[in-house]
């Protein structure tokens, strides 16, 4: 068995074995097998896709490629979260310190920005001082004192995951259902928790751009989840548009805090509300009624913000050290009209574009740069009216290339629902 064999066989749109999958997951995370290798095979694997039964496969092989957590020393059920990504979604930041706040152990492995999407721990590591590479049991702890702990995948956990996922971000073969499925659910799996509840984003702002295909990888996951007698929630959400005004890693941090401080745009806070009373509702075994009145209750008397200083705080951040660029630019429109449609994919280019992510796995991220919306799919926009606003340091900006995400005309195009559908 070599891996050009390997390569071969996936190109041609054969089916893999068991065998085949633990041999080139085995020898990347060894490095008998180079990046190059890896490279073309994910490439073959993007354009052929996996049957059910190879995805299921590799998840299991990555899931056992290093350690596992165990979490069963915290008492109660333990409920995780994933989303799949989107520009702007930064809804973990939020999500977890409010949950927690309900009294939901809330465990959390995130990961970095993958394509034009942003990864959640990019974005806390622009609070300075915040420590993200927690051991395992600096994590429990956290978790089992304040019930909440967001931190990245620590080096054996999944190892097999943190190199592809890398790789994947830079070799054009994020936008793969079996890649995909089998990364969220390797970790997911391999964190310990009881329940989770997945935030499938869907739309051109999204690695999902349609409901078929969201539906197809909702489906799987929940399946693979079923295998391993976990309780998998998928939740289809818009990301037609951007979620709330901000992008970029320091605005976004600081948008969320807006939220939890009872401000923010209305559709994070609404989303969030619909995450956490699901959230809430597997993790306390209570009605959604009753979930949702106590999850409102704590976003009110901002338990959740306390909630969320409190974790910063434990791992090492200072929130109020948190910076953005002073250098602004506002970007006024040059037409009078409705926002009919928003490139969400190319605002997001746009960030990384100015330093806000990464087009090589080694590449630094600037923290301090990003887009503020002023306006959202459906606003009525005067000529000269600020669209948005560009915060840059060292990147020119291309007002045209700005202007262009946005699509305004005489008629409303509408506004898509922010939730579409629930699969479980």
């Amino acid at each position: 068995m070599n891996i050009v064999d390997i390569i071969n066989k996936k190109r041609l749109n054969k089916e893999l074995t068991p065998e085949e999958i633990t041999f080139f997951v085995d020898g990347y995370v060894q490095e008998t097998i180079n990046d190059y290798q890896m490279s073309s095979l994910l490439m073959a694997i993007c354009i052929n896709g996996m049957s059910y039964e190879e995805t299921s496969n590799l998840t299991e092989v990555m899931l056992h490629s290093g350690d596992t957590i165990d979490l069963s020393m915290l008492k109660g059920i333990k409920v995780d979260k994933h989303s799949t990504g989107g520009v702007g979604d930064k809804t973990t930041m939020i999500l977890l310190p409010l949950v927690a706040a309900c009294g939901v152990i809330a465990p959390k492995m995130s990961g970095r920005g993958l394509g034009f999407t942003g990864g959640t721990i990019d974005k806390l590591e622009s609070i300075p001082g915040f420590k993200t590479n927690l051991t395992n049991e600096e994590f429990i702890n956290q978790v089992e004192k304040i019930g909440c702990s967001v931190v990245s995948q620590t080096g054996n956990l999944v190892p097999a995951d943190k190199k592809i996922y890398a790789l994947r971000d830079v070799t054009g073969t994020v936008e793969s259902i079996p890649l995909i499925a089998s990364s969220i659910m390797s970790k997911k799996l391999a964190s310990g928790a009881d329940k989770i509840v997945i935030d499938l984003k869907v739309g051109n702002g999204a690695l999902m751009k349609n409901l078929e295909d969201a539906r197809t990888l909702a489906t799987t996951m929940v399946e693979i989840g079923k295998r391993h007698n976990k309780e998998v929630v998928c939740l289809l959400t818009d990301m037609n548009q951007p979620l709330g005004n901000a992008i970029g890693n320091a605005l976004e941090v600081k948008e969320s805090i807006d939220v939890l401080d009872g401000k923010g745009p209305k559709d994070i806070r609404n989303l969030v509300i619909v995450l956490a009373t699901i959230m809430v509702s597997l993790g306390l075994n209570i009605s959604t009624e009753e979930a949702n009145k106590l999850v409102l209750e704590k976003l009110s008397n901002k338990e959740g913000l306390k909630k969320f200083r409190e974790m910063v705080a434990m791992q090492g951040g200072d929130i109020d050290a948190i910076k953005v660029s002073d250098k602004v630019v506002s970007i006024k429109s040059k037409k009078t009209g409705f926002v009919k449609s928003i490139n969400t994919d190319m605002l997001g280019e746009i960030v990384r574009k100015l330093g806000g992510g990464r087009y090589n796995k080694e590449d630094n991220i600037d923290s301090s740069v990003g887009i503020v919306l002023s306006i959202k799919q459906g606003d009525y926009i005067l000529e000269d009216e600020e669209i948005l606003k560009v915060y840059i340091n060292e990147k020119d900006i291309k007002v045209e290339e700005i202007l262009e995400c946005f699509e305004i005309d005489n008629t409303s195009g509408g506004v898509l629902p922010l939730v579409y559908e629930l699969i479980k």
